[in-house]
């Protein structure tokens, strides 16, 4: 399989004295701007992890290239005593408020450790920006209030990684997933669910779980025979992806299912799902089609792809992947740009590279990578 070919590949964050994971990315049209988030780990370990960093980009719609900026710690994204993860990043359009949503994890404490203990010893956070991230508010705890007494029943639990969503009707979604102490005679098990706010993040509250085994996810908002659905893609140990679908913004799930064609490695990893227009509909169609990048090996964290659906939310209808990048590569976050130069969708991808020696920014667009989608082929 071949590589496509890319507008731009940029490496973003090289590990030296520090290691840089988990990739979250977040497109502003209107400024034309890219913001980059990573963890900064003392070592590939999690329980290394210290703080969350962010690179901007200027995207140059002449030279259809993004520049790219020093990358700035976000201080303010952190509980004192605690290490920072999984970044979130969501922007409301609306208001012109940015979030970033983490993780707040005591000391080293690891994930293990709070599976083997069940004793939950994480913590629900964001902090907020009114310029784009140039400035930011204190660190807000949402653990007490939105999560309250579910909290001890939760071996630990996440959100993300990756980039949150505001639907067309001006709702925030934040995905996430628990693991749950079902009996004290089975091991902890992950659901997938969200966090989602009707008031613009005034008040946020929790959703109902999605299904057993299912972790790290993300949404997108797609039009299904006319109605518009939130979908799930989620992270499962159980050789393939599994995907479900919200008629209510993220407050119940149904139909959770494995999607065969796209494959996970034996542990799994995240991968990333965005919803753009529809590139050959008519004027005024509200259509839309799904990109989602994810290793394409069924054994190791190898090769990254790119898969296409035409049909969403159908699991039949994913494509066969392109391959984005050669060799070692894990998890990656997407975001969906608009119109690119060769007037096909242009899309950004951040993804980790190598042995996690690299976080590198692809730019292509859908021509690019599946050329035989606009000529109405399937």
């Amino acid at each position: 399989m071949a590589t496509c070919p890319v507008l731009q590949r940029h490496t973003l964050f090289q590990s030296g004295r520090y290691v840089y994971r988990i990739p979250a990315l977040l497109y502003l049209p209107r400024q034309k701007t890219l913001l980059a988030f990573v963890e900064k780990r003392s070592s590939k370990k999690d329980e290394h992890a210290e703080l969350i960093v962010l690179c901007r980009g200027n995207y140059d719609m002449c030279s259809h290239r993004v520049e790219w900026h020093a990358q700035e710690v976000v201080s303010h994204a952190q509980l004192v005593g605690h290490r920072s993860m999984n970044p979130c990043p969501l922007y409301d359009e609306h208001t012109g408020i940015l979030f970033l949503f983490f993780i707040a994890v005591p000391g080293q404490v690891s994930e293990h450790h709070q599976l083997h203990s069940r004793v939950n010893a994480t913590r629900l956070c964001y902090i907020t920006s009114p310029d784009l991230g140039s400035t930011w508010g204190s660190v807000t705890d949402l653990t007490g209030s939105v999560i309250g007494r579910a909290h001890r029943e939760w071996a630990t639990f996440a959100v993300g990684p990756g980039h949150s969503l505001q639907l067309q009707d001006g709702s925030l979604v934040v995905p996430a997933y628990a693991y749950r102490n079902l009996s004290p005679n089975q091991k902890p098990t992950p659901y997938a669910f969200c966090f989602f706010s009707r008031n613009h993040g005034l008040n946020w509250e929790m959703g109902n779980f999605v299904a057993p085994n299912t972790l790290e996810c993300q949404v997108a908002e797609v039009m299904a025979q006319g109605q518009g659905l939130l979908y799930l893609n989620a992270r499962s140990p159980q050789g393939a992806r599994v995907q479900a679908q919200s008629a209510n913004g993220g407050l119940d799930f149904q139909e959770a299912q494995a999607v065969r064609k796209l494959v996970e490695p034996p542990q799994g990893c995240h991968g990333s799902v965005v919803s753009f227009p529809r590139p050959t509909a008519g004027p005024g169609s509200s259509e839309q089609w799904l990109l989602y990048t994810h290793p394409t090996d069924t054994q190791r964290r190898f090769n990254l792809g790119a898969y296409l659906n035409q049909q969403p939310p159908e699991p039949g209808a994913w494509s066969q992947p392109a391959l984005l990048a050669q060799g070692i590569s894990a998890y990656s976050d997407l975001q969906s740009m608009g119109p690119g130069p060769d007037g096909s969708p242009l899309f950004g991808c951040l993804y980790e590279s190598g042995d996690y020696e690299e976080v590198i920014f692809l730019l292509f667009t859908l021509k690019q990578v599946f050329p035989a989608a606009l000529s109405g082929s399937q």
